[in-house]
């Protein structure tokens, strides 16, 4: 499930015709870190930052990014800032 800043914009350009996989895409605590990275796997960087370096295991790909947070001890809050100002500065 991917959640679009502005789902009734009118597609104008092709970043917003979906050329771009994460146009307009804002990441929440209960998705899947597999399909965030799938579709931004520059994102890599920030799951690194909080000390999970497994991103290739089945097992963490299929977790969710706040029960990532919860096993490593990291604030699940500051995270998703951090990728969802990322993601919006593309």
């Amino acid at each position: 499930v991917y959640y679009y800043r502005n789902p009734s914009k009118k597609r104008k350009n092709k970043k917003e015709h979906g050329l771009c996989p994460y146009t307009n895409m804002v990441v929440t605590k209960d998705m899947i870190i597999g399909d965030v990275l799938d579709r931004a796997p520059d994102c890599a960087k920030f799951f690194f930052e909080i000390g999970m370096h497994c991103l290739g295991c089945p097992h963490s790909r299929g977790e969710s990014i706040e029960q990532a947070c919860q096993v490593h001890r990291a604030d699940c809050d500051a995270l998703l800032a951090k990728i969802n100002d990322y993601l919006a500065s593309k």
